[in-house]
């Protein structure tokens, strides 16, 4: 069974930078497309970044292009979201994604909590 644990979030002023990991276990991680999403309080979740099972291609939601760097690492089966120039608007919990292949071959980790202060 597939496992992600977030880590890396939490309290900074804003400019500052963060960066989360995404560990997985259980499962092959070079199989796996692997995404940011976050939910702040009384929004829906919504798309962050996403990077391809090679890490080749990488998609940002355009609130973040310029500031949010995803990235992976298949020999270590970590996914990473550095972020930069923080903001109050950035202010959620952050949520690691895998998807791999077949129907249902989806998982979500537990979320690490954002807050920037302005």
């Amino acid at each position: 069974q597939v496992q992600l644990v977030e880590s890396g979030g939490g309290l900074v002023q804003a400019g500052a930078s963060l960066r989360l990991t995404c560990a997985f276990s259980g499962g092959s991680f070079s199989g796996y497309a692997m995404a940011w999403f976050r939910q702040a309080p009384g929004k829906e979740r919504e798309f962050v970044a996403s990077i391809s099972v090679s890490g080749a291609n990488t998609f940002y939601a355009d609130s973040v292009k310029g500031r949010f760097t995803i990235s992976r690492d298949n020999n270590n089966a970590a996914a990473y979201l550095q972020m930069n120039s923080l903001n109050p608007e950035d202010t959620a919990v952050y949520y690691c994604n895998a998807v791999g292949d077949g129907v249902g071959n989806v998982y979500w980790g537990q979320g690490t909590q954002v807050t920037v202060s302005s």
